[in-house]
């Protein structure tokens, strides 16, 4: 089964706004949405890659942004135009974050690039995505880029889920070095800090912040979703203190790497 096709039947029968809308899923989007926003002036353009059913890109294109959004998966594409308001400003492109080439150089004052890291397997593919990000972003903008982080998989699923000896076998987890590695066949692509400091090499970025936007949550999802509310705002207190804090932030499931543009590509 080729990935497009894969991705397509997993996101046609995957409700990801839930997950984001959950008591434990929102850490991550109110995570994301606070560091976004620490960069957001009125007037500024907006692109999001891989924008899914829309659930950032109606965030703020309801706060008066004008958003652009492109989206790989048909069905994800529907739902979003169906929860598009009137009153948005947003347009919507079918593409995939290696080919941007309906969009103009130095268009956007951030975009935001959050789930195509989890589908790109290769370092040639994410320095592509990356590359077609910074070429339309302007200098000096913001770019915001999600992965998904391998030693919380190691934790919650190779021992968690006691798969430690399947993965080794099918040479997906390194047993002398815990290093682990995903195929299209997985989904989801894992990766380690160092990685991600090998696809920015070279680019004319700077590293503003590193961030764990959900670090411990989603190892204690059952706790966190039978919080009541002052509890519950009192964790995400806790968890804005720690979410940069480098010596924790590796064991978070997502991670937000937030860079500035600092040149041309």
């Amino acid at each position: 089964m080729e990935l497009y096709e894969a991705l397509n039947i997993h996101y046609s029968n995957y409700d990801e706004d839930s997950r984001l809308l959950s008591r434990h899923g929102s850490v991550e989007f109110f995570t994301t949405i606070r560091y976004v926003e620490k960069y957001l002036q009125k007037g500024m353009r907006i692109l999001e890659i891989g924008a899914g059913t829309g659930r950032y890109s109606h965030y703020f294109a309801r706060q008066g942004f004008e958003v652009d959004a492109v989206e790989l998966i048909p069905h994800n594409i529907e739902i979003f135009r169906q929860n598009t308001l009137a009153e948005e400003s947003i347009r919507i492109f079918e593409g995939n974050a290696l080919n941007l080439s309906m969009l103009q150089d130095e268009s956007y004052d951030a975009v935001l690039l959050l789930g195509p890291m989890y589908h790109l397997y290769t370092l040639p593919e994410k320095r592509q995505a990356l590359a077609e990000s910074l070429r339309v972003l302007k200098t000096g903008g913001m770019l915001f880029i999600a992965y998904c982080m391998a030693d919380s998989s190691i934790i919650q699923y190779a021992f968690g889920k006691n798969n430690w000896k399947e993965l080794v076998e099918k040479k997906l987890l390194n047993p002398e070095t815990f290093e682990a590695r995903s195929t299209p066949e997985e989904l989801f692509e894992i990766i380690r800090r160092e990685h991600i400091d090998q696809i920015n090499q070279g680019f004319p970025v700077r590293r503003l912040h590193f961030v764990g936007t959900d670090m411990y949550t989603n190892y204690f999802r059952a706790m966190i979703d039978a919080m009541d509310e002052e509890t519950f705002a009192f964790y995400l207190k806790y968890h804005f203190c720690i979410c940069e804090r480098q010596d924790m932030v590796g064991l978070s499931n997502h991670t937000l790497d937030i860079l500035q543009k600092t040149g041309n590509t």
